[in-house]
């Protein structure tokens, strides 16, 4: 039996820097989940809505999320830049629970082997910002484009880039998106919960924040698309996430899912 040095009961200390309206929540929705002890510092956007200078002091390109990492007797940190690696980083210390059984009984190591939920999560964590983020970034500019101050002249010219960006482009692939999530969340294995089956994985965290933005910029409703939205209200009523909400409340005073 495996005794514990007293090296090994020593903690890191841990501290998130947290940007309101920004990828950076669902990390602090994910230490909720994982029960782990850490510190958080919150900035708030510029004027222009940008990320605060200061967080190039923590990392050179002024990013959020960012999470500091001191390990216990050591003179030097890690810092952890990037939603998924981060994710993955602290799931294989505390929170092998949100990983689903990546194996089949019987088919350990062989490709092909995997169970559907790994396979799910796999995907759908890459999923989260290498497809469906940038159509969001990407609606978020062109409602920039439609109300930007301009003279009235020109007012003309930039609805009309905005809403030829629109039609031409995001509204068809958010059709196609949406249209794949809620088949994903209606075919999930073990039944309708989340997106790899009936239990929250690490891949769900990922894709709460382009859920909750795609809301409110993807221009489609609740009766379009009913288990999308149910999904993020599962999410919510998450007592982890309310933990994390409430706690940037009594921090700022308030808590903004968007711009």
């Amino acid at each position: 039996m495996a005794t514990s040095t007293p090296d090994a009961d020593k903690k890191p200390r841990i501290v998130l820097h947290w940007l309101e309206v920004s990828r950076s929540h669902r990390i602090l929705w994910f230490f909720e989940e994982l029960g782990i002890s850490y510190e958080l510092k919150t900035y708030k956007r510029t004027v222009e809505s940008l990320a605060p200078p200061e967080l190039k002091s923590v990392y050179p390109l002024g990013k959020s999320p960012v999470v500091e990492i001191f390990p216990p007797d050591s003179a030097t940190s890690i810092v952890l830049a990037e939603s998924a690696a981060i994710v993955e980083y602290f799931c294989d210390y505390y929170g092998s629970w949100l990983v689903p059984t990546r194996y089949r009984e019987g088919k350990d190591g062989q490709i092909g082997g995997e169970t559907e939920s790994w396979i799910r999560y796999r995907m759908l964590m890459h999923y989260a910002e290498d497809s469906l983020m940038p159509l969001m970034l990407m609606s978020l500019m062109v409602k920039r484009i439609r109300n930007s101050p301009v003279p009235f002249f020109i007012k003309p010219i930039t609805s009309g880039i905005a809403a030829k960006i629109e039609s031409s482009f995001l509204e068809r692939n958010f059709k196609t998106h949406y249209d794949f999530l809620e088949n994903q969340l209606a075919t999930a294995p073990g039944g309708e919960g989340f997106l790899c089956g009936k239990d929250l994985t690490a891949a769900d965290i990922m894709m709460s924040f382009p859920m909750e933005a795609g809301q409110g910029r993807s221009g489609f409703t609740k009766e379009q698309y009913p288990k999308i939205w149910a999904y993020v209200e599962r999410i919510h009523e998450r007592e982890a996430y309310k933990r994390a909400v409430a706690s940037i409340i009594e921090r700022e005073g308030e808590f903004k899912m968007s711009l």
